[in-house]
């Protein structure tokens, strides 16, 4: 038997599918999982590509030290077990089943950036440390993700062929194609070992963003228009094929226009309003804060969830609130009108914040990153992939150092012709009582950053008021903090 080019530890969904995808296209795998009953499935699985020709084969073993011995060398051992302490578990195992310096160690899971480049230091010289973060799903591992990656730049060589094989593709417009299409991959290093995760928490970060906006759309429609499930399906189904043009927006059409197979009613109106969350859009948040960015869209849509969870209280105060004076609209097809324009604004916003994290924080990390090639990436095989990351990239090969992507000439001026429609939309939904969190925050965030002046300046005033914080004066060069003897009288202004 051919030694293995490859092996997976952990054949859960993700790895399974990962494992099969290889296969498919011609990689010897080797498997391993802790549970049988894993290890049982993915060898059945495997079966009829095991018998095909022109496929790979799939060897499933039942330790770690089997594993290693069926590798050829140095060895590639991609990991897909939960994110935590459970990657340093395993690879500790690896190492004592003989694992060498020269082996390659690969996290695919959805790891925090930063436990990622602990573990490029805590392993070094013990294995190659190298992330691949994986966005898609089970369908997008199985035939085609999205993948981010980054660490041991000596190990992309060896891992890039079988990543750009595996990786899903767009043709020369951006689409994306079949799996055993010929097309541009959505696969790229990155750079050093936390840069893959990093792009994929925030990646992550826009994903909760975008599902809230486009809940929130479907909500106005429902509490504000009075348009039933399916309607708003087909509208979102008519919108798809348009600048609106994404994966979730395709989804969010298919899931309004299915009934329930067991009371026949829309099945969206039979789930349950309490959206989980696995805390990879509040790394986002929190990052954002830490990092000093403004990320408003993307913490609502957290916060979103998190008050979603609050049924029994919003079910009690929704008993105590006095209903607003109904509103009529005459005309549907305008507020639909603007509701579009206010969808694809508080969209574009999301991937400027988004942007602009990623922006900040390689420049604090001293990451030397490729925008463009980020947003290529995601075209295909991933959650976010949409219509409009085809000019973000375009956007930014044009003008790589731009401050705020939505000062980049394309995206200005449709926010300028389309901004109408998105503040008439969040007025509306105000007025009527809906709440559209996300979409009002992205729409605060756009009027911010085109604000000459902000009330910043009382802020600075009450900190040095309260907190001798100082403040810098607008009629000089500001880098000059004073402070007001705010207690004496008269005051005078003292210079720091």
């Amino acid at each position: 038997m051919m030694p293995s080019q490859i092996s997976l530890v952990g054949l859960g969904v993700m790895g399974k599918s990962l494992a099969l995808n290889l296969v498919d296209h011609g990689f010897n795998v080797a498997g391993f999982d802790i549970d049988p009953h894993h290890r049982q499935a993915a060898h059945e699985a495997a079966l009829p590509l095991n018998q095909a020709s022109g496929k790979g084969q799939l060897t499933v073993v039942d330790s770690l030290s089997q594993l290693l011995a069926s590798l050829q060398t140095p060895r590639v051992i991609a990991l897909s077990v939960p994110a935590g302490e459970v990657v340093d578990r395993v690879i500790d195992e690896l190492l004592a089943a003989g694992l060498a310096p020269d082996d390659i160690v690969i996290d695919t899971g959805n790891s925090l950036w930063t436990d990622s480049e602990r573990r490029a230091r805590d392993y070094q010289g013990q294995l190659r440390f190298f992330n691949t973060a994986i966005s898609g799903g089970e369908v997008g591992a199985r035939t085609g993700p999205s993948l981010m990656a980054s660490g041991d730049a000596s190990a992309w060589a060896q891992v890039k062929p079988m990543w750009l094989a595996i990786a899903a593709k767009v043709d020369h417009t951006g689409q994306p194609v079949g799996q055993f299409e010929q097309g541009e991959p959505c696969a790229a290093y990155l750079g050093g070992a936390g840069v893959g995760h990093y792009v994929k928490m925030v990646h992550n970060g826009i994903e909760y963003a975008d599902m809230q906006l486009i809940a929130e759309a479907y909500h106005f429609m429902s509490q504000a228009l009075g348009l039933s499930a399916v309607e708003i399906g087909q509208c979102f189904a008519r919108w798809n094929q348009g600048p609106l043009n994404s994966y979730l927006m395709a989804i969010s059409a298919e899931i309004l226009q299915t009934p329930d197979p067991i009371t026949g009613k829309p099945f969206v109106e039979v789930v349950l309003d309490k959206a989980g969350q696995k805390g990879t859009g509040m790394w986002t948040a929190v990052n954002a804060l830490q990092t000093g960015v403004a990320a408003p869209t993307i913490a609502q849509a957290v916060f979103a969830r998190a008050q979603s969870g609050l049924k029994a209280v919003r079910v009690a105060a929704a008993k105590t609130r006095i209903n607003p004076a109904s509103v009529a609209y005459d005309d549907i097809d305008t507020q639909l009108e603007n509701l579009h324009d206010a969808l694809y604004c508080a969209k574009l916003s999301v991937y400027a914040q988004g942007f602009d994290l990623i922006n900040t924080t390689a420049q604090q990390q001293g990451w030397t990153l490729d925008f463009a090639q980020i947003a290529k990436i995601w075209r295909a095989g991933c959650i976010i992939r949409a219509q409009c990351l085809s000019e973000i990239a375009s956007a930014y090969q044009q003008t790589p150092d731009v401050a705020n992507l939505l000062l980049v000439a394309p995206f200005a001026e449709a926010m300028s012709r389309q901004a109408p429609g998105w503040r008439a939309t969040v007025a509306s939904a105000a007025q009527a009582a809906v709440p559209i969190p996300a979409m009002a925050a992205s729409l605060s965030y756009f009027d911010a950053l085109h604000s000459e002046v902000l009330p910043a300046n009382l802020l600075q005033a009450q900190r040095d008021y309260f907190g001798a914080h100082g403040y810098a004066r607008v009629d000089d060069d500001g880098s000059r903090q004073y402070h007001l003897t705010w207690s004496e009288q008269p005051k005078r202004q003292q210079t720091r």
